[in-house]
């Protein structure tokens, strides 16, 4: 199968209400600098991520400029990065990358696909 990247995910990763808040902060200020969208802030493990996350969605061509960034500015906050191609197992276990620690995923959600 031949993929091809749609979009990208960032997923911020916190764990607590400090983290938490240093999270909506980077947030914000990702999307006063880029062309990008910013998800709910969940205060639960949601889908295949094992903590808290928000999830932050951009075009191909803001991969260069939005990655090296928050590469800079995440602090202590853990970042799973992802492919979009339309197929969540490869997207969630070939097509990523990790900012600070990696995170075991929870792939039971991609088993029915």
């Amino acid at each position: 199968m031949t993929h091809h990247i749609s979009y990208y995910h960032a997923h911020l990763y916190y764990t607590d209400e400090q983290s938490l808040a240093a999270a909506r902060e980077l947030a914000a200020q990702a999307e006063q600098r880029f062309t990008l969208r910013v998800g709910r802030f969940h205060q639960q493990p949601v889908g295949p991520h094992p903590l808290w996350s928000c999830q932050l969605s951009f075009l191909p061509e803001e991969f260069g400029r939005i990655i090296p960034w928050l590469a800079l500015n995440r602090g202590s906050l853990d970042i799973f990065v992802h492919a979009g191609t339309g197929d969540d197992l490869f997207d969630h276990t070939q097509g990523v990358m990790w900012l600070g620690n990696s995170h075991t995923l929870n792939l039971a959600a991609f088993a029915s696909e």
